[in-house]
């Protein structure tokens, strides 16, 4: 287990809303991006521009495309391919290294919400 990892388990156990468990990532993978790289993976707080749609404001992402627009990402949550675009994307992207993806998949902070 990474230590980061071990740091996050530590601060967040019996922890249930999503939304503490998360700021908990951001304080711990606190090595962020503006701009993702293709191949990296990410978590960050997500606020969609189209409303009246069931979206996950918190996604944990592997990135395989970076266009002008925004970007292109595996949805671990949903278990599918999402774009994101610039404007829904609050704040940094936070990198989460390849060998915590795994556990931190399994970490229940998903949060899927109708947006308004």
């Amino acid at each position: 287990m990474s230590k980061r990892f071990d740091l996050l388990s530590k601060k967040i156990d019996r922890k249930l809303d999503p939304d503490d468990i998360m700021l908990d990532i951001m304080e711990v993978y606190d090595e962020t991006e503006l701009i993702p790289e293709v191949g990296k993976h990410y978590t960050f707080v997500y606020s969609p521009k189209t409303s009246d749609i069931i979206y996950d404001e918190y996604p944990l992402v592997a990135v395989f495309s970076v266009e002008k627009w925004g970007f292109k990402a595996l949805n671990y949550h949903w278990g599918k391919m999402r774009n994101y675009t610039w404007v829904e994307v609050a704040g940094y992207l936070h990198t989460i290294p390849n060998e915590d993806v795994g556990k931190l998949r399994a970490v229940p902070y998903r949060n899927f919400k109708t947006s308004l």
